[in-house]
């Protein structure tokens, strides 16, 4: 693991952004329960002030996101994370959940919630090294 920059999303980094929530919904397009999460997860939108959007550099390059949202629940909810595939297992997810555990507490919230789909065994990691755990297993069949 490398020492990752992690940092709030300024307005220039709005394409970077772009392109990698592109490439996300490319990759979880084809797992098992991607389109039904594609469904309930529009893009985000990146300048709206209710989301923690955090990035991840490499050599000033955006090789990954974070994008969380605080509500009146005081619950930070972890809607989408992405690292760039050949970025992986450097510290990029742990440096941007760590940080967005900072956000929480900063914003009064009480937990985090996040989500992973079935079977993204790297994704239950990130969130198990952080100590987010399940308290909830949602099933669900097509008709």
């Amino acid at each position: 693991m490398i020492d990752p920059v992690v940092r709030p999303a300024s307005d220039g980094d709005r394409g970077a952004l772009t392109e990698l929530a592109q490439l996300a919904r490319e990759s979880v397009a084809t797992a098992r329960g991607g389109s039904r999460w594609l469904e309930s997860h529009p893009e985000p939108e990146w300048a709206s002030e209710e989301l923690v959007v955090l990035v991840a550099e490499l050599d000033s390059m955006v090789v990954g996101y974070l994008v969380g949202r605080s509500g009146n629940d005081r619950i930070m909810h972890i809607q989408e994370v992405y690292v760039r595939p050949e970025c992986r297992e450097l510290g990029y997810g742990d440096g941007m959940v760590e940080a967005v555990l900072t956000v929480a507490r900063e914003l009064g919230c009480r937990s985090i919630e996040a989500e992973a789909l079935p079977g993204d065994r790297d994704t239950k990691n990130l969130w198990e090294r952080a100590g987010i755990t399940a308290r909830l297993i949602t099933v669900s069949k097509d008709l």
